[in-house]
């Protein structure tokens, strides 16, 4: 195949979570498969998201546990954070993750190219994409089918855009050069929160701005109340049903007015991180010539990934929502199989689970409960703490709880919200439970192993039909 001649089955845009796994899974079921790919492969979430952020707060994680080593038995009475060691080392996970997916690339025969992608043309089976490298190199590639993967960046606000000195973003907020003594974020979704626990534990002084009546909207209201009561007790200041009025950025600081209802107050701090959602990656795409139907500034599918324009496809945070990598590589295994003729099943938006890694954890499946009352389901709440758990007061972490939402009427399991020790890992059980289409009965007679912290699980299905044990 000569670099001047070159045609796929399949050619992706996007190497992030939903474009590198939508092509090894193509090329496991023997397409022809080009990837194009404009900076390092893995996308946001590898480089610049889900893991580098992680590595971040596992170093937050083992600060708090050495600030209080003295519970565990241990005397540490002087340590030195190296700030510097703590950002190079979430870098160099990246960048080992990165290198992996590269190799994957490889293993699977799959030809990656380094640049930007227009869509150029659109007849039949005929996509053309041309596709221009750093050195301004242009290479015209065509292919049957076309996966847009293009992923998302985050959003400005009309008066304040991010410059990676005073307004950091996602990217500028986990490469600091130092560590700054206070720091204003404005959102409290599951990144704005991730940060705040991340800077807090380290000793920089957080203020969260949210315009909602509750921080982390999207969750439950008593693990949203939860989480509030327990970041104000680390320090985090708080003001919800605020909303940003104008920023000013000065040499070393950054001052802001906010409004709650008829009150305006100034804040001012070291750095200003905006945490207001995202906007998704179409730009110069040449989408405008297609007859792609967008919604929202989104890319609008089918069940089964299609775009209006045949033989195009779009998966992940350039689509709707959830945002999240593990739903964007979830489509796009879902639409090669579409593509191959394959039996597929349908995306129940319900069943995705969610995680945010702050200090609480939380994780989420499924209805809230607010919403499941909008839906006029008859329920059956349990919840179970997690200071009736063995393990969790073994690992010294008992506070946080797990929260089960039944249909009264059908025993559907309907949701669960939790938060506390290592709950986003447990999560998964949920996942499955709502998969199979569990009931309550079922969880009530799943076995589970003892001393763990999944038991808290159980307590709560059990608690939820006044079978409660330990609490």
């Amino acid at each position: 195949m000569s670099e001047s001649n070159l045609k796929y089955d399949l050619l992706i845009i996007g190497g992030g979570p939903g474009g590198y796994v939508a092509a090894i899974r193509a090329s496991q079921l023997g397409l022809n498969v080009g990837l194009v790919e404009r900076e390092n492969l893995g996308g946001v979430c590898l480089n610049w998201g889900c893991i580098p952020t992680k590595a971040l707060l596992r170093s937050s994680e083992v600060k708090h546990l050495l600030d209080n080593s003295k519970s565990y038995g241990f005397s540490i009475p002087d340590y030195k954070v190296n700030f510097e060691d703590i950002i190079k080392r979430s870098r160099t996970v990246a960048k080992s993750l990165s290198s992996g997916v590269e190799h994957l690339m490889k293993k699977n025969k799959i030809n990656v190219h380094k640049g930007v992608a227009k869509i150029i043309e659109s007849i039949r089976d005929q996509k053309v994409v041309k596709v221009i490298d750093k050195e301004k190199n242009e290479l015209k590639i065509s292919s049957k089918f076309l996966i847009i993967a293009t992923g998302a960046t985050s959003k400005n606000l009309p008066f304040v855009s991010s410059d990676g000195i005073n307004i950091l973003d996602y990217r500028t907020a986990m490469t600091p050069k130092e560590l700054p003594k206070s720091l204003i974020i404005v959102g409290s979704g599951a990144i704005g929160s991730e940060f705040a626990s991340f800077y807090n534990d380290l000793g920089c002084k957080v203020t969260i701005i949210e315009v909602q009546d509750k921080i982390l909207p999207n969750e439950d209201h008593e693990i949203s109340e939860f989480v509030l009561k327990s970041f104000k007790n680390r320090g985090i200041e708080i003001h919800i049903n605020s909303e940003l009025q104008s920023v000013n950025t000065k040499i070393s600081s950054v001052e802001c007015e906010i409004k709650n209802g008829d009150k305006k107050s100034k804040l001012t701090a070291d750095k200003l991180l905006l945490s207001v959602g995202i906007k998704p990656n179409v730009e110069d795409l040449g989408l405008e010539a297609l007859n792609i139907e967008m919604e929202k500034g989104f890319i609008k599918t089918n069940e089964l990934m299609k775009t209006s324009e045949n033989g195009i496809y779009a998966i992940g945070d350039v689509t709707d929502g959830p945002w999240l990598a593990h739903k964007a590589s979830h489509e796009g295994i879902l639409c090669v199989d579409a593509i191959k003729g394959l039996k597929t099943h349908k995306i129940k938006k319900e069943n995705i689970p969610s995680c945010t890694y702050s200090r609480p954890q939380i994780a989420s499946i499924g209805l809230t409960e607010k919403k499941a009352l909008e839906l006029n389901h008859e329920i059956k709440v349990g919840k179970f703490p997690f200071v009736g758990n063995g393990k969790a007061i073994a690992l010294g972490e008992p506070e946080g709880f797990i929260k089960t939402i039944f249909d009264k009427k059908t025993g559907e399991f309907l949701g669960a919200h939790l938060v506390g020790p290592e709950v986003t890992e447990l999560i998964q059980g949920f996942a499955i439970a709502k998969k199979l289409e569990t009931t309550e009965e079922d969880l009530m007679e799943t076995i589970f192993p003892h001393p763990t912290l999944s038991e808290a699980m159980h307590e709560s299905v059990l608690d939820a039909y006044d079978r409660v044990i330990h609490f």
